[in-house]
């Protein structure tokens, strides 16, 4: 099959996929394209909001429609770095023989994850950015595809640990989930106060969404939106003496790093393969810039004693180039 009629395909697998997910989630479209953009651009996703907005659920539904492998591992203050990569045991002939940790999955949702100590968030690491895990001096591969779905809890703080930023840099996305609307949550209450056995379907297998990402690291981007994204990358970076009256001069204390550049032109790709197009443009870069910066941005005591969010930094960031 060609790369033309692959991409036609995901056009049409796209839209089955959100109408299968939506006999679950109610709401939360935007939440849902970032999901997919970020599993077909083969990326991890880290997932903020506040308890029951349906997270969880979220990844599971994801999982099952996707036909992939799923794990959760709930994060906690005692969770060890062995209960997630796995651990050697003594076998009955007296061997050493190497359990499999829950990141041997496809989808792994890691559940509240700044609720462990850095030791344990330290153990996704390798497995996020090298696919393989390596125990007692022996390295495992990790199942193809492999996505890592994090979720935090933006309130209630207290006894957590901040992911550190050379974690937070794995993820591609940072993904916002707000509260649903008020018909939303009415449709939410009756779907879900009755006794209901809804059914998914499989809409794609592994085949399809490796076959899927293929196509789209192959779709040729224009000079010109190389280059915008990278300037916008660049103007996060706080730079008194090259720019004393820039954005990022005043609200910024800590830009993106190249990393960044890169997951927008990936995120624009996969965004574009969605819309029906074969290559992306500026608008591509654009939809994706704001979940792909407002992690990577630290910003100053100005921002903060204006009131200035960092999502706020990011549109005035890109309303100048």
């Amino acid at each position: 099959m060609s790369d033309t009629e692959i991409l036609n395909q995901l056009v049409t697998r796209y839209a089955a996929l959100k109408s299968e997910i939506s006999k679950v989630i109610v709401g939360q479209d935007a939440a849902v394209d970032s999901l997919l953009t970020s599993i077909f651009s083969g990326g991890h996703c880290l997932l903020v909001g506040v308890p029951g907005l349906a997270k969880t659920l979220l990844v599971k539904t994801l999982s099952q429609v996707l036909g992939l492998e799923f794990n959760r591992i709930q994060f906690t203050p005692d969770l060890m770095p062995s209960d997630i990569t796995g651990t050697e045991i003594l076998d009955e002939n007296r061997k050493f023989q190497f359990l499999k940790g829950p990141v041997f999955a496809n989808i792994v949702l890691a559940d509240e994850i700044n609720r462990t100590p850095p030791k344990t968030q330290a153990a996704l690491l390798e497995a996020m950015q090298e696919k393989f895990v390596t125990v007692a001096g022996k390295s495992y591969a990790l199942p193809n595809p492999f996505f890592v779905l994090a979720t935090q809890n933006p309130i209630e703080q207290e006894g957590t640990y901040p992911l550190p930023e050379a974690q937070l840099d794995r993820f591609m996305f940072n993904v916002r989930l707000d509260y649903p609307s008020f018909e939303e949550e009415m449709n939410i209450v009756k779907a879900t106060t009755i006794d209901t056995n809804v059914q998914l379907n499989k809409v794609l297998s592994v085949e399809d969404i490796l076959a899927s990402q293929s196509v789209i690291r192959r779709m040729p981007v224009p000079d010109n939106v190389c280059e915008y994204a990278v300037r916008l990358v660049s103007a996060t970076r706080p730079d008194k003496q090259r720019a004393p009256e820039s954005v990022a001069s005043r609200f910024i204390s800590w830009g993106a790093g190249p990393r960044a550049s890169q997951y927008l032109i990936i995120g624009a790709r996969t965004h574009a393969a969605f819309m029906g197009k074969y290559s992306p443009d500026i608008e591509d870069v654009q939809a994706v810039a704001t979940e792909v910066l407002r992690h990577r941005i630290v910003g100053n005591y100005y921002a903060e004693a204006e009131g200035i969010s960092i999502d706020t930094i990011i549109q005035m960031i890109m309303e100048k180039k």
